[in-house]
């Protein structure tokens, strides 16, 4: 086990009706909120309402911006640190899934920086303060809601890239199951992919001696698998939804990863998918991660083998460690395609002829992993592994 340093401190209000609280956690930061959404479905589902009763009955002074699609946009960012900034406004509450979070981030991000919001997403300037934001959950997947990360898209280039910074860590996050009843079935499917994606990003590790959160990943895996098949096939199962919202927030709020290093080579193949082609971030890596694991198997056999055998159940009685690792990634896919998921290039159209290119901008600042280092070379293969 590594040596490592664990902090959250988000503060996880979690069950029915806890919508109604929103005004009263913002107060302990602020009376001038940013209101920050996707479209209409938070109207038509009353969330919207509910809300901004919620805001109205403490007192608080409320500036909207919505706008925010999947694959955030750095401009619609700028937009709202421009708000932010002539209001003098002091918390930022997002209401949605992880796009809206980490555009609700990015926005915290730019307001006290007299540049531009993207110099921190390239590298260029480290980030010294951050402006409070909150959360209620509408979608169970990117795990934003209590961690460290935030993607955007630069629509200039069709770069994806992510930022990490304690700063951006939300102050509370309301999690109410019943309000991801009215989710199409699809995206429960690419948000279960997504939290079993986190996890997987920090299972398949080259690190020994790591019992105690191989099995807390491991049965995270396994909550996430049968409550998923659940949730596709009885929309609004209330308790299968709310195992899916409580494992996106476990997945990536960096207690699966203590003492380990981690990976990310899929989530970053996945995110060129998505810069170029707009393809929903759930859907890439339930492509991606088992064409990554056919490539990079062969580096930790046992360690695949493991997978097999505690997640899928598979007997490994009368098979090797190899044909115990095929077997597990075979299983992932057959799971993938039972909740109405791709597992192929084909499935996304998208063509072979642009492999090169995503390549060059997935590894534009070095080979990408810890599993092993992926080149560009290695990139193109598990593409083509993917089609």
């Amino acid at each position: 086990m590594e040596n490592f340093v664990f902090k959250n401190d988000t503060k996880i209000i979690f069950g029915k009706g806890t919508e109604n609280k929103v005004g009263n956690e913002i107060l302990k930061y602020g009376k001038k909120v940013l209101l920050h959404y996707g479209g209409e479905n938070i109207k038509k589902s009353g969330l919207y309402e509910k809300i901004l009763k919620s805001l109205k009955e403490s007192s608080i002074l409320v500036y909207e911006l919505s706008g925010v699609k999947p694959n955030p946009s750095i401009s619609l960012a700028r937009e709202g640190i421009k708000i932010c900034r002539e209001n003098k406004i002091d918390f930022i509450l997002a209401v949605g899934g992880g796009s809206v979070i980490d555009s609700s981030k990015a926005i915290a991000m730019g307001v006290n920086y007299s540049g531009d919001v993207w110099d921190f997403f390239e590298g260029k300037i480290k980030l010294e303060s951050a402006i409070p934001i909150g959360v209620v959950l509408t979608i169970p997947a990117a795990g934003s809601e209590s961690s460290v990360v935030t993607v955007m898209t630069n629509e200039e280039g069709l770069i994806k890239r992510g930022f990490h910074s304690e700063m951006l860590l939300p102050r509370f996050a309301i999690l109410n199951p019943e309000l991801t009843f009215t989710l199409p079935v699809f995206q429960v499917a690419c948000g279960s992919a997504d939290i079993l994606a986190h996890t997987f990003e920090r299972y398949f590790t080259q690190t020994k001696n790591v019992d105690l959160t191989d099995r807390l990943c491991e049965g995270l895996m396994k909550t996430v698998i049968e409550n998923s098949k659940i949730a596709v096939k009885k929309p609004g199962n209330y308790d299968a939804m709310a195992e899916l919202m409580w494992a996106s927030t476990i997945a990536h709020n960096g207690i699966l990863g203590t003492g380990r290093i981690e990976d990310w080579a899929s989530h970053k193949l996945g995110h060129e998918l998505s810069a170029l082609y707009g393809i929903t971030h759930g859907a890439s890596l339930a492509v991606m991660f088992p064409a990554w694991m056919k490539y990079v198997y062969k580096h930790n056999i046992e360690r695949f083998a493991q997978f097999a055998i505690r997640v899928f159940n598979i007997d490994d009685s009368f098979s090797d460690n190899e044909r115990l690792a095929l077997r597990g990634i075979k299983e992932l896919m057959n799971y993938f395609i039972e909740i109405g998921l791709p597992t192929s290039l084909k499935e996304l159209n998208v063509p072979s002829d642009k492999f090169e290119l995503m390549a060059e901008k997935a590894v534009v600042k070095g080979p990408i992993g810890n599993f092993i280092k992926i080149n560009k070379e290695d990139v193109v293969k598990i593409y083509e592994l993917a089609k």
